[in-house]
């Protein structure tokens, strides 16, 4: 298939590269999207003022006491030219040691350091050279303003958001919800307090959070009626020059000029008749003079890069489509569910076929199936380019891209406008916690240095994921990362995040080899990274101050208290925890016959989560499925998937109970483990394949060969049609799914206030439970099944079955009678008030709800 637009041609591409260089993050294959743009050369005035990028704010400069160094003015950095918050070097090498932002001081005029608005250095007839800088004068809160986004032209910003982030607040309730954090409030104390701190430093110096995370529309490429002006903030660099089809590439034609503050700029009017002097489409780099020698490397702010086929580095890509071409949201942004049903899902291997789907197909085939399926948001992985497939999207190398595999950034708005329009929430799963260490395509070395965005040394690294690992201390880098967040709120509407490997972010041991007991000395101490926890705190501040409807999940498998907790209450912020444990434990019970299970024990691990926070909880992710794990019917039944799922064919015991068993497991889950639940796409039928990227043969440095897949996509992809099929068995396992989502849409039983666990006996292998208006019985006895049971109920009166996993429609023997009425008793029973007796087959679920009769009409 072959699609087009203006200036672009887009072949989609299933074949694999699988030559790798030093310096990229493992082996890659060949993008199935690539550029052609016109070469064209011609000559022009260069205009590169060497003011500060931010003309229009303060020109007030802080100065270094004897501890600290202070961000300047706008980007302007510290006069050691790095751009960050930092302590001396012999305190840096200590990472236990805590930076700070006290003894903030202003210096005199004469400082050489100082920013200017003097934009003297430009010529006097461009005075439109920072016209796309917005002033903060013409901020007017709640008005409709038209702002000049880079690269995209002019878009409206919406009448309604406020743009209001809500002050800093005490930081003290915290130890009212959980009284065992006064035991450590010195640490706390001093959390909240650089918190404020940093928050004080941006709303002096930048204007505020509102301000400080628009980078985008002054770093990077920025357009103007007379012309595009380029700033890239690179303090090692000796020398930049702008290079791409648009001047042949000769780094003598577009030379960048450097401010004081390491940024460098340069602005190219328009051509003679108007036109943009870099097109749409063209490919670019920047070259620059490092300590490392001569690089070409993708901007950093850069809003689109593709692979062209047989090429291996990745180029930057000017995107900017003429306005008849660029795709305009049609449909409102949901409102915030009270009940998170999320869909975890990956674009490019949500094709039944073996290929890299795109956004468009994404949109068309799997959006539909997400909604008849009852969830109320997906959750979409990979979406940050990312030069490795096979990374997942984790190794991410351009920050503000959509993956160009899946299509260009107007196709993805597109999928998520449709998205809104089927009254689907899509949240992006963000990854902030490490940066590829790719240094063609990435941030990894950008200016030649080792601590640019990231650390220097050990600490920049981390081992197991072998990537990069940002310092959160670093003022440029907080730009870079709110801006970043802001960016796919603003631009693209998601509707919020999934934050990856949070737990990395918060301790400087990033949870490698340590056990979290849940002891509190765990979570407070030199081991936390106090940075982090102040960046998780201002970007959750961001998201939630500008757009409060949209949600924010922070993968945290440590426990971190307070997680949850606002931040004006001295909380992280986040709205929900990933209830990572519940998927461990499951695969810990699996690894055990039936009856080692322990009632007592799942319960514990589904409910075990701290007052007032939120949880989204989920059987198996995305994590699970991956070569080398397996998910819960592999666990469960193995290699006879593939021989007796079909309805036609006698079964198994295997079979038998896997199926009866995953039912069972991801309601219980839904039931008692959160206020939200994720499903991993695919997994509601129980996949029979595991995922694979395609990839080569790999060396490691011992010399051992790890054998590859001849870079094969037959495991990259999903089967939706096993699921499809009412002749085999997955159909049955997607439908009981589906019911599953549509009874927590109608009684909202996740986050309901009335919960209540009256029964889990240990003998029966019985779990009764209450939530909301619904009984929830589950019966895990292999072979027990018990008639006249009783169990106890809050409400009296008529019940009804409204969920049965023993149906003949979700692959049940169909032992209940759906037709039966239920009335309860007088008289506690389990300590409950009512109780009433029913049939509990061995390995079922039944849910009952109370049965309203009709009301006669009041006269």
């Amino acid at each position: 298939m072959v699609y087009t637009l203006s200036g672009i041609r887009l072949p989609v591409v299933s074949s694999a590269n699988n030559r790798s260089v030093s310096g990229i993050s493992g082996g890659r294959r060949t993008a199935n999207l690539s550029l052609f743009s016109k070469k064209c050369s011609f000559s022009r005035k260069i205009f590169a003022g060497k003011s500060s990028y931010d003309s229009d704010s303060s020109s007030l400069r802080v100065a270094a006491s004897d501890k600290t160094l202070v961000p300047g003015s706008q980007i302007g950095g510290s006069s050691s030219s790095t751009g960050q918050i930092e302590v001396p070097d012999t305190v840096l090498e200590d990472p236990q040691v805590l930076q700070d932002v006290d003894d903030l001081t202003m210096e005199d005029d004469n400082d050489i350091n100082k920013p200017t608005n003097d934009c003297s250095k430009v010529d006097e007839n461009q005075d439109s050279v920072h016209s796309d800088l917005i002033d903060k004068d013409d901020e007017v809160q709640g008005a409709e303003k038209a702002v000049t986004l880079p690269g995209t032209g002019t878009i409206k910003k919406e009448e309604a958001r406020p743009k209001s982030i809500p002050p800093p607040g005490t930081g003290q309730r915290i130890y009212e919800i959980d009284p065992i954090l006064r035991g450590y409030r010195e640490h706390l104390d001093y959390r909240f307090g650089q918190y404020k701190k940093m928050r004080e430093a941006i709303d002096k110096y930048e204007g505020g959070l509102d301000l400080f995370s628009r980078g985008y529309e002054k770093m990077g490429f920025t357009c103007s009626a007379t012309g595009i002006t380029y700033r890239e903030w690179a303090p090692g660099a000796k020398s930049a020059a702008l290079i791409g089809d648009f001047n042949n590439w000769n780094p003598n034609a577009d030379i960048m000029t450097q401010n004081e503050f390491g940024v460098w700029e340069i602005f190219l009017p328009n051509n003679a008749d108007g036109s943009p002097p870099i097109p749409h489409g063209s490919r670019l780099k920047i070259r620059m003079d490092t300590p490392s020698g001569i690089k070409d490397s993708i901007p950093a702010w850069i809003k689109f890069s593709v692979q062209a086929p047989g090429e291996i580095p990745y180029n930057g890509i000017y995107y900017d489509p003429p306005e008849e071409e660029k795709y305009v949201f049609q449909h409102p942004q949901p409102k915030k569910p009270k009940s998170l049903r999320i869909y975890e899902a990956h674009v490019g291997m949500s094709s039944t076929e073996p290929v890299v789907n795109t956004y468009a197909n994404f949109r068309d085939d799997v959006l539909p199936r997400i909604k008849r399926l009852g969830y109320n948001a997906v959750q979409i992985m990979a979406i940050q380019e990312h030069s490795y497939y096979g990374s997942f999207g984790y190794h991410v190398t351009n920050f503000f891209a959509p993956s160009s595999r899946c299509g260009t950034p107007d196709d993805l708005k597109s999928l998520i406008d449709k998205a809104h329009e089927l009254g689907l929430l899509v949240l992006m799963d963000i990854v902030h916690s490490h940066a590829s260490n790719n240094v063609l395509d990435g941030l990894n070395m950008f200016d030649g240095t080792d601590g640019h965005y990231f650390h220097s040394g050990s600490r920049g690294y981390h081992w197991m994921w072998d990537s990069r690992l940002f310092n959160y201390g670093s003022w440029e880098v907080l730009r870079f990362l709110l801006s970043n967040a802001r960016w796919w709120l603003d631009e693209y509407k998601f509707d919020g995040f999934r934050f990856d490997g949070v737990t990395s972010m918060m301790y400087t041991h990033h949870g490698l080899q340590v056990e979290f007991t849940g002891n509190y000395n765990e979570y407070f101490g030199y081991a936390t990274d106090v940075d982090a926890m102040v960046y998780l705190m201002l970007v959750n501040d961001l998201i939630h101050g500008l757009f409060p409807e949209a949600v924010t999940i922070g993968e945290d498998v440590s426990g971190m208290p307070a997680f949850c907790i606002p931040v004006q209450d001295g909380g992280v912020g986040f709205d929900y925890r990933l209830h990572m444990a519940i998927a461990d434990k499951w695969i810990e019970l699996l690894k055990k016959p039936d009856e080692y299970w322990k009632m007592g024990d799942i319960i514990h691990t589904l409910t075990n989560r701290r007052w007032l926070e939120k949880c989204v909880a989920y059987a198996e992710s995305h994590d699970q499925a991956l070569v080398g794990d397996k998910t819960i019917a592999f666990w469960l039944m193995d290699k006879d998937m593939y021989g007796f799922m079909a309805l036609d064919r006698p079964t198994t015991p295997a079979i038998d109970r896997g199926i009866a068993l995953h039912k069972m497991i991801r309601l219980i889950t839904m039931g008692l483990g959160g206020e939200g639940y994720l499903n991993f796409m695919g997994n509601e039928f129980g996949h029979p394949e595991w995922i694979d990227f395609p990839r080569g043969d790999q060396r490691l440095p011992n010399g051992k060969i790890v054998p590859g897949n001849n870079f094969s996509f037959d495991k990259c992809r999903r089967r939706f049609d096993l699921g499809d099929a009412d002749y085999l068995r997955y159909h049955g396992l997607q439908e009981f799914d589906q019911a599953m989502q549509h009874l927590e849409e109608k009684y909202g039983f996740m986050t309901s206030e009335h919960q209540y666990i009256s029964r889990k006996d240990e003998g029966d292998r019985i779990v009764v439970f209450e939530k909301g208006d619904l009984v929830f019985v589950f019966n895990f006895h292999w072979t027990n099944s018990y008639s006249d049971y009783r169990v106890g109920c809050l409400k009296p009166g008529k019940y009804k079955i409204v969920l049965d996993s023993d149906h003949l429609l979700f692959g049940g023997f169909n032992r209940l009678d759906h037709n039966a009425e239920y009335f309860s008793s007088d008289g506690w029973y389990d300590d409950r008030p009512h109780s009433f007796l029913i049939y509990a087959p061995c390995r079922t679920v039944v849910v009952y709800a109370p049965h309203k009769e009709l009301e006669p009409v009041k006269a």
